[in-house]
């Protein structure tokens, strides 16, 4: 009996899942690792984080993605396991893992990445992360726990502490959150607080760069940066945090911040799992591959998303889903390739244009040459992100929840949920999901 080449595929983000997904017909034995059961749809995660979608909408039990590619007949097709990885054995191919080690023949490394917290100290101990559905909920609960403490707090002084949320790095991911804070507060929590004068509300979003979304042209920055302070969001340029505690912030240029809400979207590192740390890496520990996506030195080792360092034309990729996606399926493609005998291809990222949302029902694009700001790149991001969200179900009710925020101007998953520590999942060291920031844009 002719022997199925073992695929081993660590992480279930969106490289890794569609990778998993791309070789289901292979006839190889595909087994796709993580620590969770479900995949987190990232791009939502600040939605769940301001109160307007429920968690599971962002969420999708792996199982449920990998029946149509489950073994049948023989042990050909997709499996899942729910395990930590604790260390790769690359000389051996070996995974070795809680329950034991897994060998294997070719192996997909699609670890995410985890935050950076660019040697600042406090934040660890006092921020707050959005890269996991855990942290999503933990964030939701914290500001409204701000709220609850601000209705009953006598002293005006730590009163507006209490409603002051700063938020650091002006990416994608700080740029939501902020516009998503503004849309919550100013609709269901201006009505639930009706006794709060919400002229003490701050928020601020500190970005050390001298514009917001660096990715995207310099004008389309701009717009964002002034649409922010219209909504009412204080936008500070070239400001870097020196050191976060409990109730203060402070910046480099001695500026202090009082605030108890420190949301943390400046940086991300690849998350490496043990074994590897010998392979090359570029900027944020992401490991260098070749253009088939292929590790140098193990020409069966892949890897791929925020654990790869890929470069086209010169210059490294940005690390959004798109990419993921289409990396997935160009590492499932190359496998199949070595399995018949034949070499890999390069991977060709094809980039239908970037989207980013303001909120307020604005947001700004780059769709080929054609820059987009305003009303019409926010109902493309909504559109795009609806299309690509698994599920029937999960889009159905996203839909609803989007109609009903829309047309109510109102938010129904207010809810304070125990349960959580404060820094979510973020920092597990293995099978991590891929990060907010560099997954947020589908088109």
């Amino acid at each position: 009996m002719q022997h199925s080449p073992k695929v081993i595929i660590v992480g279930a983000g969106f490289a890794g899942l569609q990778a998993a997904q791309s070789l289901g017909r292979s006839g190889a034995e595909v087994l796709l690792i993580d620590q969770h059961n479900y995949h987190t749809f990232v791009p939502l995660l600040y939605q769940v984080a301001t109160a307007q979608i429920e968690p599971g909408q962002a969420t999708l039990p792996i199982r449920t993605l990998l029946r149509r590619f489950a073994p049948r007949s023989s042990r050909a097709g997709v499996r899942f396991l729910r395990t930590t990885v604790q260390r790769v054995d690359l000389k051996n191919r070996i995974v070795e893992t809680e329950g034991g080690p897994l060998p294997y023949d070719y192996l997909v490394l699609a670890t995410g990445s985890k935050p950076q917290f660019l040697g600042v100290s406090g934040v660890a101990q006092h921020g707050l992360l959005l890269g996991s559905l855990e942290d999503a909920i933990v964030l939701r609960s914290h500001i409204l726990k701000q709220f609850e403490a601000a209705a009953w707090e006598p002293d005006p002084q730590r009163r507006q502490q209490l409603l002051t949320f700063t938020i650091v790095g002006g990416g994608a991911t700080g740029i939501e959150v902020a516009g998503a804070l503004t849309e919550l507060i100013r609709g269901p929590l201006k009505r639930d607080y009706s006794t709060l004068d919400l002229r003490q509300v701050q928020i601020i979003l500190l970005h050390a760069g001298d514009r917001l979304l660096a990715e995207l042209p310099s004008s389309l920055g701009d717009y964002t940066r002034k649409r922010l302070r219209q909504i009412g969001v204080e936008v500070y340029l070239q400001a870097r945090v020196n050191r976060v505690t409990e109730d203060t912030v402070y910046l480099t240029n001695g500026q202090k911040i009082p605030t108890e809400t420190v949301i943390w979207t400046a940086g991300l590192d690849a998350n490496l799992l043990a074994g590897t740390e010998h392979l090359p890496t570029a900027t944020r520990n992401r490991v260098f591959v070749r253009p088939t996506l292929q590790v140098p030195g193990y020409p069966e080792v892949y890897a791929i998303g925020d654990t790869a360092h890929i470069e086209q034309q010169g210059k490294p990729l940005a690390g959004v889903a798109p990419e993921a996606l289409q990396a997935g399926v160009t590492v499932a493609r190359n496998i199949q390739r070595q399995m018949r005998g034949r070499d890999p291809q390069p991977f060709q990222y094809f980039n239908k244009g970037r989207l980013a949302i303001i909120g307020c029902f604005s947001g700004v694009g780059k769709v080929g040459p054609v820059l987009l700001t305003g009303f019409l790149p926010w109902l493309m991001w909504l559109t795009v992100h609806l299309v690509y969200l698994p599920g029937f179900r999960n889009r159905l009710l996203l839909l609803i929840s989007w109609l009903h925020a829309y047309f109510f101007n109102d938010r129904s998953v207010r809810l304070i949920q125990p349960g959580f520590s404060s820094m979510g999942a973020s920092f597990q060291a293995s099978a991590s999901q891929d990060p907010p920031d560099r997954k947020q844009n589908f088109s």
